[in-house]
């Protein structure tokens, strides 16, 4: 990748991929007994958090999380590993990849995949203005694929508020109220 004149140079994926490990405990229960999803959330968001700002050198903040699925139920005991690690960088955002695996705290089983997420953060300044981030560069064939599919969604996401935006104004314009 050839460097841009003041843009800041690309830093490796490997650089700021990151793992957060935590072990679930009654505090953690829902109603029904397993792991509260916003528990699970709140590690995914702050894993991600950890990745933007190794990533951009600095403060970075949630933008959005996107396709945040539950495959599994995780239940006290488990011990869970949240992998994160940057897909993509445009001038002042990124996409951050979380994988969410668990294991039995007292067992030498495998982990299993029980959650995965896409986050967007924009890196901020001192003051909460958006400020450049550096490239993010793929290391392998599998980087560079999350990398590809971080700009899918990402069109997808401009795609989606531009419709959104759209339809609103074509509604006002109709004399229609919104909440």
């Amino acid at each position: 990748m050839t460097e841009i004149p003041g843009e800041p140079a690309g830093k490796p994926i490997s650089a700021s991929r990151t793992t957060l490990s935590h072990i679930m405990t009654a505090n953690d229960t829902n109603l029904l007994g397993t792991v509260h999803g916003g528990v699970i959330m709140k590690l995914v968001d702050d894993a991600a958090g950890a990745v933007a700002g190794r990533h951009s050198g600095g403060p970075a903040v949630t933008a959005s999380m996107d396709e945040m699925a539950f495959l599994a139920p995780v239940r006290v005991g488990d011990l869970v590993h949240v992998k994160a690690q940057c897909n993509w960088t445009g001038r002042s955002s990124m996409e951050i990849g979380v994988r969410v695996l668990a294991e039995r705290w007292n067992e030498s089983t495998p982990a299993t995949q029980v959650g995965s997420a896409y986050l967007v953060f924009a890196a901020v300044d001192s003051e909460g203005r958006p400020r450049r981030v550096p490239p993010v560069l793929p290391e392998t064939e599998q980087d560079e694929r999350r990398y590809q599919e971080a700009q899918i969604r990402r069109t997808h996401r401009l795609a989606r508020r531009q419709a959104i935006m759209e339809l609103r104004e074509h509604r006002a314009a109709q004399g229609f109220d919104e909440l």
